[in-house]
């Protein structure tokens, strides 16, 4: 063989070798293992991410892990961000870090009541003796509420993700996530609780937002946009295809997790169209507007939640979605 062939065969050897090299790529999840991170793990769990030229490592969350610090500290290139208060507080903090997708169209946060004790319609719930509401929440959702519906603070009781005294005491409303909660009190109280989502009654943040770092965005905008690509074709895979693998991951990564409650939250994320509704019928999974995220601030501004001149329009782009990815596949 003449050495020009040799140059060449070795040449070929490193295209190729270049071609199937996936970027490491670490992606940090707001809490442990669950369902409502399902889109994430049906992308690792069937290739698509691979597809995309990611090799993807799940950080799972928890009590003591802060995705957000773990991202703006160069700890991990992505992480899930909750809501867009979560955003605003991020530029109200300088700190780096930019929404490029939203996965869920509608917040699951919800409040719940016990039936027949008088609080059955929304309007009668700033009436309930007890609200347990936690910290977070408190400073932010719940001064919205005060604000456009008369919620009183007073009746505020620390809640610690424990549903026994909401359980306990019938006069009183408790907060929760659509997919979650309801599930733990029909099993450990016995009974089906009222339950209202607060994006019916004008709530519109959106929610599991993808955040990267502002120069990650600047230096290697394809690596986003593959990232952002690769996980709205694993929601739709996730919600609309077979799930199996991506459920066997993530009660891997967290033992706690049942089949049953897996199986009610992908029911009422696609019953409620939690990811797949709105502008997302058109414009495909992931998309934010403008016109909505000023919608959402200027009701946290009515809520002294975010100062009126925050440059809140720093905290997120419109770069990497609306692109219909998943549309032509036939996402529902």
């Amino acid at each position: 063989m003449t050495r020009r062939l040799l140059a060449l065969l070795f040449f070929l050897l490193a295209v190729a070798s270049q071609a199937y090299a996936l970027d490491k790529v670490s992606f940090a999840t707001n809490w442990r293992a669950q369902a409502e991170h399902g889109g994430f793990y049906q992308a690792v769990a069937d290739g698509t991410y691979a597809r995309y030229g990611l090799d993807v490592r799940i950080v799972q969350g928890g009590p003591q892990i802060n995705a957000r610090l773990l991202l703006a500290a160069g700890r991990v290139d992505f992480a899930m961000g909750s809501n867009l208060i979560q955003t605003f507080d991020a530029v109200r903090q300088k700190i780096p870090v930019v929404d490029v997708a939203s996965l869920f169209q509608i917040d699951p946060v919800i409040l719940m009541s016990h039936p027949g004790m008088g609080y059955d319609r929304f309007e009668d719930l700033p009436r309930a003796a007890t609200a347990f509401i936690a910290s977070d929440m408190l400073v932010s959702v719940y001064q919205w509420l005060k604000k456009e519906y008369g919620f009183r603070e007073e009746k505020v009781k620390p809640y610690g993700f424990n549903p026994a005294p909401f359980i306990a005491d019938k006069n009183s409303i408790e907060q929760g996530f659509l997919t979650s909660e309801p599930y733990q009190i029909e099993r450990k109280g016995g009974f089906k609780p009222n339950v209202f989502l607060l994006a019916d009654y004008g709530y519109d943040s959106y929610s599991t937002m993808i955040e990267t770092r502002a120069e990650t965005i600047a230096r290697n905008p394809d690596l986003v946009q593959r990232f952002v690509d690769a996980t709205i074709i694993g929601w739709r895979n996730y919600l609309h295809g077979d799930n199996r693998a991506a459920n066997a991951l993530i009660k891997r990564d967290n033992p706690e997790m049942t089949d049953d409650l897996v199986a009610y939250s992908i029911e009422k994320m696609k019953e409620r169209g939690i990811v797949d509704s709105g502008d997302a019928k058109t414009q495909g999974v992931g998309i934010m507007t403008d016109a909505r995220v000023k919608s959402f601030f200027d009701k946290m501004v009515k809520a002294g939640v975010v100062p009126a001149d925050l440059p809140y329009q720093s905290g997120y782009t419109l770069r990497f979605i609306g692109k219909g990815v998943g549309l032509e596949e036939g996402t529902k």
